[in-house]
């Protein structure tokens, strides 16, 4: 059974996805009315399902006219997407980030699911026994160097 938030995301990626500029512009209080919910729950949704990590930008404007507005980041030459991955992921990563970011590559057809298992499996935190910050650092250097191999093979 899905939950609430899988429901919202679902219907604001079937919106953007029939925007062709792949840009949505909603307010928090009237998608609330439709699911029947709480405002923080589309907060919520926002802030962990439109991450930059995974491939998405939110601007945000307060106020009696204020709005959400959701954009997917787009990058047609795959090596620099790679590229500018391997930026964001320096020094280091969290394991949720880490994660998210191998999704993205995975809904933008980088790495196949077998490939994002072998990555997800090789970056977990019971794989690397180490104490925080340097089991977030020893994953980001792990991660660039599965991604500067990736890139050689697109």
């Amino acid at each position: 059974m899905r939950n609430i938030s899988d429901i919202i995301e679902e219907y604001l990626k079937k919106i953007m996805h029939s925007n062709q500029h792949k840009i949505i512009e909603i307010k928090r209080s009237e998608i609330a009315d439709r699911f029947e919910c709480v405002p923080s729950q589309i907060n919520y949704v926002i802030n962990t399902r439109f991450t930059l990590e995974k491939g998405y930008l939110v601007e945000s404007k307060r106020g009696g006219g204020g709005y959400i507005r959701i954009s997917r980041i787009t990058n047609e030459d795959k090596a620099q997407l790679i590229d500018e991955i391997i930026e964001m992921i320096q020094p280091k990563i969290s394991q949720l980030k880490a994660v998210n970011i191998l999704e993205r590559l995975l809904e933008e057809e980088l790495i196949t699911k077998r490939e994002a298992k072998l990555m997800v499996n090789a970056i977990d935190r019971n794989t690397l026994p180490f104490q925080l910050p340097l089991r977030d650092e020893i994953r980001a250097r792990i991660m660039s160097a599965m991604l500067n191999a990736l890139k050689y093979e697109i």
